[in-house]
């Protein structure tokens, strides 16, 4: 049985329409099956503010990969479309995030699923409440849709025709 892992893809380098759909194909060809998207968003930068605007996507993958090896294969795919980790939060090509992993918790020194900082992203909430309102954090056990309608994150997100 496959695994629902839902992914927020990122970019802020570069043509970001052509990183978003490389990592679309990557995922595929790679990962799994991409079953669901999000719309694109248009997002105020996070961390760093001092950077171009970023486009956000939530994609779910259907994946036979366990988490860490899902975990290397986004890496793969990151270093692929010239992701450079030089600067925490700092402008990117292209950044996947693990969500969430079917409803698992998981802690290790690479992978914290869920992720850490979902509750405080308004960037990360909207388009995952688009396409899994209903789906529950299994650790705060609230809604997506109920994160978002609580989420403090004061950054404008605006959903775009990309």
């Amino acid at each position: 049985m496959a695994n629902k892992a839902y992914l927020l893809l990122g970019t802020n380098l570069g043509d970001r329409a052509k990183h978003l759909e490389a990592a679309r194909t990557g995922l595929s060809r790679t990962a799994g099956t991409v079953t669901e998207l999000s719309s694109v968003y248009e997002t105020a930068a996070w961390g760093i503010t001092e950077q171009p605007v970023f486009w956000n996507q939530v994609v779910v993958l259907d994946t036979e990969l366990p988490p860490e090896v899902l975990l290397a294969a986004i890496l793969a795919i990151e270093q692929s479309l010239g992701r450079e980790r030089d600067q925490r939060w700092g402008a990117r090509t292209l950044d996947v995030d693990i969500l969430y992993y079917n409803d698992q918790v998981i802690q290790s020194p690479s992978l914290s699923v869920p992720h850490p900082e979902i509750a405080n992203r308004r960037f990360t909430l909207a388009p995952l409440a688009e396409i899994a309102p209903d789906f529950l954090h299994p650790v705060r056990r609230l809604t997506q849709r109920q994160l978002l309608d609580a989420c403090p994150d004061p950054l404008p997100v605006r959903r775009i025709e990309a």
